[in-house]
C-alpha cells in the first residue's frame, strides 16, 4: 500500500504549480529552496510518479501526471479549508463585528431595509460598511478586509472563496432630457453615440484593468464612483449606463430618459454573495446574506422595469426590492 501523501506536501506541490518556480514557492512559503525541492522529491518517490519535468527547462513544467494530480491536491485542500471552516463556525458565537462590501448595483431600498432589520436583531454587533463599483467587492473579500461582499463582476475564478447567486440587477443607458441624444426620436445606432461624451466609471480595484464595459463613444469622461457619473449625467454632461434601482425616480419623473440604443448590452447583471471558504461567516453575516436573498428574489428583469415605466410614470411604483 502506498504512504499517503502529507498535507504540507500537498501544499507544496500546489504552491510551486501556481507561482511556477520552486524559488517563487519557496519565498511564499518561507522556507529554504532546498526543502521546497525535498518536499517535491518526496511526494514524487512516494507517488511513484513524476511531478514535474525539470529538464531542459528553465522552469518546472507540470508533467501529464502532475496536472492530472493537480485537481486532486487542490480539492483536498478545498475539502480541508471546509472542516476549518464548519470547526472555527461551531467553537465561535455571535461575532463582535462584521465587515461587510456591498456593490451599488444592489438596490438601495434593498439594502436600507436589510440593515434596518439587523440593527434591529443584532444590536450588540458593529456593521463596517464599505460600497464600491466592479471588482472592488471581490477585492475586499479576497484581501480579507471585508467577512461577506454582496455584489457582482466575478472577474476571476478563485477556489478560495464560495459563491452564491442571491439576485440581480442590470444597468440602462440614459442621459438627461436636454441632452441631445434624449431628442432623437428613433432607436439610436453606433454613429449617434460615437462622437457624444460617454460617461464611464474607473474600477479602482485593478481586476478589470485593460477592460471596458459597454464603452461605445470615442469621446469618454472617466469618474472615480457611480455617485459622481449620475450626478453628470443629470447635469447634461454625457450620457451613460447606470443602474436601474439608482434612476428609478429620474425615469419616473423624466429627468433622464432611458436612450433606445439597440447596441448597449442590457442583460441582467447577476448579485451574489461572496465570502472567503477559509473564513465562514457567523450567525450575524449569514443572517445578512439570507436577508439579502429574501429582498434580491423579487427585483424585476429588465422587460417589467421598463415595461413600467412606460405605463405608469409613478416614482412610488415598486420597481425594486422593497
Amino acid at each position: 500500500m502506498l504512504p499517503n501523501p502529507t498535507l504540507d506536501q500537498l501544499q507544496v506541490f500546489l504552491t510551486v504549480a501556481e507561482t511556477g518556480s520552486f524559488s517563487a514557492a519557496s519565498r511564499v512559503l518561507n522556507r529554504a529552496q532546498s526543502v521546497v525541492s525535498y518536499t517535491i522529491a518526496n511526494l514524487e518517490a512516494q507517488l511513484e510518479m513524476q511531478l514535474f519535468e525539470r529538464s531542459g527547462a528553465r522552469q518546472p513544467k507540470l508533467t501529464e501526471a502532475g496536472k492530472a494530480m493537480l485537481e486532486d491536491a487542490r480539492r483536498l485542500m478545498t475539502d480541508l479549508q471546509v472542516m476549518r471552516a464548519r470547526v472555527k463556525s461551531l467553537k465561535e458565537g455571535l461575532e463582535a463585528e462584521v465587515d461587510v462590501a456591498i456593490s451599488v448595483m444592489v438596490p438601495s431600498q434593498a439594502v436600507v431595509a436589510v440593515l434596518r432589520e439587523f440593527r434591529d436583531r443584532f444590536p450588540s454587533v458593529t456593521l463596517n460598511l464599505s460600497a464600491g463599483e466592479l471588482g472592488m467587492v471581490m477585492e475586499a473579500v479576497l484581501s480579507g478586509k471585508a467577512t461577506i461582499g454582496i455584489g457582482g463582476a466575478l472577474l476571476k475564478q478563485d477556489d478560495s472563496i464560495a459563491v452564491e447567486k442571491i439576485g440581480h440587477s442590470f444597468m440602462i443607458p440614459v442621459a438627461a432630457r436636454s441632452h441631445p441624444l434624449a431628442n432623437i426620436d428613433r432607436p439610436l445606432t453606433l454613429s449617434d453615440v460615437r462622437e457624444e461624451v460617454q460617461l464611464v466609471v474607473t474600477d479602482a480595484s485593478g481586476l478589470t484593468k485593460g477592460r471596458d464595459f459597454n464603452v461605445l463613444s470615442y469621446k469618454t469622461w472617466r469618474v472615480s464612483d457611480i455617485a459622481t457619473k449620475h450626478a453628470l449625467i443629470r447635469g447634461g454632461l454625457g450620457w451613460g449606463g447606470l443602474p436601474a434601482s439608482i434612476i428609478r425616480e429620474d425615469l419616473a419623473n423624466g429627468t433622464l430618459v432611458h436612450l433606445d440604443l439597440p447596441a448597449y448590452e442590457q442583460g441582467e447583471y447577476p448579485i451574489y454573495a461572496i465570502r472567503r471558504i477559509a473564513n465562514p461567516p457567523g450567525p450575524a453575516a449569514t443572517w445578512l446574506i439570507e436577508a439579502f436573498h429574501s429582498k434580491l428574489s423579487f427585483c424585476p428583469n429588465h422587460a417589467d422595469f421598463t415595461a413600467a415605466l412606460n405605463e405608469i410614470k409613478d416614482p412610488d411604483l415598486p420597481l425594486a426590492a422593497e
